[in-house]
């Protein structure tokens, strides 16, 4: 029987290599294609693809399992929960592969793109540009269909110009950038904000005007410290929430 392939990556020796892996893990299972098989590699084989031992993969599955996106089958192996519910909290510890999944496993549409001249506060993310590029998407609920969250992006035009529109329906921009453009990223900064939804947030997510809603904003640099993309987030304050962990040791 075939099984699923997951992505590779990199690990940062400095953050717990079971909180990567199944980070990593659950951004390739939420951005699969729907053709691709439910069935994971063994414990051994996803050991020595990720390039850690068994017992850290074993860790890694654990929380997968928790979640409820996989089921472990003694004999059997390890399956993709088909009908696993994709809006669980997300604990960020420092990892790019956190981000990926936190904004993967969802339908997405893409609402419009362009391009936009460059006012206010993204003046001081970009003070090298004259305008952006701009990608507006609306995700929902993979099994109802229900609005989750809309996303506008604002990118660099040099990079725009490589992006696939229909890799954008499949993955996160963070994702699409690093792994499709090829950019290295150092870093994402993230703010998260309790806000009110105004009136194309209620349409889109189909909310009350003035219900509360999480506002997400995050900043993607590379490794000379220029920003490459902000992302701009309005999250159905009832569907998501999220959790910060401080790595003590980093």
């Amino acid at each position: 029987m075939t099984s699923f392939a997951p992505d590779s990556i990199v690990l940062n020796r400095k953050l717990p290599l079971w909180y990567q892996v199944s980070q990593s893990l659950r951004a390739s299972i939420l951005g699969r294609s729907p053709q691709d098989p439910l069935r994971l590699p063994t414990e051994e084989q996803l050991a020595g693809h990720y390039g850690v031992s068994v017992l850290t993969m074993r860790q890694a599955l654990k929380e997968l399992e928790d979640e409820g996106l996989i089921s472990r089958h003694r004999r059997r192996g390890t399956f993709i929960e088909q009908d696993a519910q994709r809006g669980s909290p997300v604990r960020l510890l420092g990892s790019v592969d956190a981000i990926v999944a936190q904004q993967s496993g969802m339908t997405t549409e893409l609402l419009d793109h362009g391009k936009a001249p460059l006012s206010g506060e993204l003046s001081e993310y970009f003070p090298d540009l004259t305008e952006v590029a701009t990608y507006h998407r609306l995700r929902g609920d993979e099994r109802t269909g229900e609005p989750t969250n809309h996303a506008r992006n604002y990118v660099r035009p040099d990079l725009a110009e490589r992006i696939d529109r229909q890799d954008l329906i499949r993955w996160p921009m963070t994702k699409v950038l690093r792994d499709v453009v090829g950019v290295a990223i150092s870093r994402i900064t993230d703010t998260v904000e309790a806000r009110l939804a105004d009136p194309e947030t209620a349409r889109l997510l189909h909310v009350p005007l003035l219900s509360p809603i999480l506002h997400y904003t995050g900043v993607t640099y590379d490794e000379d410290g220029r920003v490459l993309d902000v992302a701009v987030i309005h999250y159905r304050g009832d569907r998501f929430s999220f959790t910060v962990t401080l790595d003590a040791n980093g």
